[in-house]
């Protein structure tokens, strides 16, 4: 006999999923036009940098504002509503309007004074350069000669060899 660990939150997901189809059905409230709309990323690593790619349709770079730091890419704006004085209304819309901001913590410290960045066809492309590893110091530990004498100066200076 197998032992089955019972998952209680996958559970209430389910029960979740089926109300929010039961809802669509009658015509309720869809449960993708009241979640807060996040734009979708890539997040590509080459030697020198990372390009950060999010996909943002619909509007303008002028209404994105973007903040970089050595840790962290934000990106935030507002998709609006375009209303025509002239149309008798929607049947259905599945567009998301309103507020956004996403921010994407980076695996690895960038130079965040040097980014380069496009936005073209919807897509926003951020080149973020990598800061420059510090090199780890090699020391030659001599065990022979000067058995007091701490490793790499005459002076005792502290030198961590494990890092």
């Amino acid at each position: 006999m197998v032992l089955v660990r019972w998952q209680p939150f996958s559970d209430m997901e389910s029960l979740r999923r089926q109300m929010d189809r039961m809802f669509d059905e009658l015509g309720g409230v869809n449960s993708q036009a009241t979640q807060t709309w996040t734009p979708a990323i890539e997040l590509q690593d080459t030697n020198e940098s990372l390009i950060l790619r999010a996909e943002i349709p619909g509007i303008e770079g002028k209404d994105l504002d973007v903040h970089v730091t050595r840790e962290a890419v934000s990106i935030a704006g507002e998709t609006r509503l375009q209303r025509n004085t002239d149309e008798r209304g929607y049947f259905r819309s599945e567009f998301r309007y309103g507020k956004f901001q996403r921010i994407i913590p980076l695996p690895v410290p960038i130079q965040n004074d040097r980014v380069q960045a496009e936005f073209k066809n919807g897509i926003l492309t951020l080149t973020l350069p990598k800061v420059e590893e510090v090199k780890q110091k090699v020391v030659k530990i001599n065990l022979a000669e000067n058995k007091g004498a701490f490793a790499g100066s005459e002076s005792r200076e502290t030198v961590d060899v494990w890092s």
